[in-house]
């Protein structure tokens, strides 16, 4: 935090809303403060181990997680208090720091953000005992909390009706960004480098985002498909983030692409505005299909025009207003890409997605939902 785009702007509905809010976060680098307060809001913060890459690292990650999330409630606890308690997985363990002030009579809103069991499946590439543990971890985490608000209705659908959840105690709240910090400004003009079209990524660089695969659209648009007229900019960070830049060195595209890392404000606002066509390059699998990855949100609220591949919670959501790969492969998505190198075609769904963000995606919508939750939690205790 502040990072966390969709938490972010939680706490800070709950602020306008006259709450007063502490949030407990994970620190890294970019954030390295223990303890900072913005806008009014309390931000404490712990390290953790780096991201987990086998079972026992997913195990360890879980552990430290919770370890720091307990130590900080209690400090929160004493020096601020509190009624209600806020917990996003992945931990689905969460619910286990909260049974204690729960004992107390606070209340816990349980805020979905990944469905653990099919992140865990692609991940490990098995449903065995571990993945039947991590549907049990939901279930419990799903009966404990006093009110599930999940990032999609897809979510909602699926969760609710496997843990058991009553359906009026579950409310999808959809991670759209606030129209204050997304709009359009002066594009920057130095990232297409005499290129005509500027192909764009905004997102975490993780092992199931799909990164390498817009690595290897390009490498497949110029060697295959003789097309060079398109460079790409990718921004964001993440663990993968050198095994994509080697990939890039090992096909020969290192000039076709700028690695902008992680950008903030009107410098991330300058570089999507010089986007041509936004990319959401997450392969098909299990849990990319059932996910509202925020790309969608950010391409559409700029009107720049968007490839995907045939996710089905992407397509539930742009409907016509998105250009769709054939194929969830490389060459699939570099077609998609070069059907958008048409300057008509690009305008088209480039608009499509803009009318789609002006009808269906508002902060202020999702942001009434949400403080709603909160206020008849206390009007119940009351």
């Amino acid at each position: 935090m502040p990072f966390d785009r969709r938490v972010w702007q939680e706490a800070n509905a709950l602020k306008e809303a006259g709450w007063a809010v502490s949030v407990i976060c994970p620190k890294n680098d970019k954030f390295p403060e223990n303890y900072v307060c913005i806008n009014d809001i309390h931000i404490y913060r712990h390290s953790l181990p780096l991201e987990a890459s086998g079972k026992l690292g997913f195990v360890l990650e879980y552990m430290a997680a919770l370890f720091h999330e307990l130590r900080l409630l209690v400090k929160i606890y004493r020096k601020h208090g509190f009624d209600v308690i806020q917990a996003c997985n992945p931990p689905d363990m969460i619910f286990l720091v909260t049974w204690p002030f729960q004992l107390l009579g606070k209340k816990f809103v349980f805020d979905h953000h990944d469905i653990c069991p099919e992140l865990f499946a692609v991940k490990f590439n098995r449903k065995g005992l571990l993945y039947k543990t991590m549907l049990l971890l939901e279930k419990l985490t799903y009966l404990s909390a006093d009110m599930v608000i999940t990032a999609n209705d897809t979510f909602r659908n699926l969760c609710a009706g496997r843990t058991g959840k009553a359906a009026d105690k579950v409310v999808s709240v959809y991670s759209v960004p606030d129209h204050k910090n997304m709009h359009r400004v002066e594009p920057r003009t130095d990232l297409k480098q005499g290129k005509r079209l500027l192909v764009g990524y905004i997102g975490i660089i993780g092992n199931q985002d799909g990164v390498d695969h817009l690595v290897r659209a390009m490498a497949h648009l110029k060697n295959n498909m003789g097309v060079t007229d398109v460079r790409a900019v990718i921004i964001g960070d993440g663990p993968d983030l050198q095994a994509v830049k080697a990939l890039a060195v090992d096909l020969k595209v290192t000039d076709d692409i700028e690695f902008a890392g992680y950008l903030s404000g009107e410098t991330l606002m300058s570089t999507l505005s010089a986007v041509d066509i936004g990319v959401i390059p997450d392969p098909y699998n299990e849990y990319n299909d059932k996910i509202s990855m925020n790309k969608v949100f950010e391409y559409s609220k700029l009107g720049i025009p968007i490839v995907s591949y045939p996710l089905q919670e992407t397509m539930r959501l742009l409907g016509d207003a998105v250009e769709v790969a054939t194929t969830n492969d490389d060459a699939g998505l570099a077609e998609a890409i070069n059907r958008l190198r048409d300057d008509t075609r690009r305008t088209e769904m480039g608009q499509k997605a803009l009318d789609r963000a002006a009808h269906s995606f508002s902060w202020d919508t999702e942001k009434e939902k949400y403080v709603a939750v909160f206020e008849k939690l206390i009007a119940d205790k009351e």
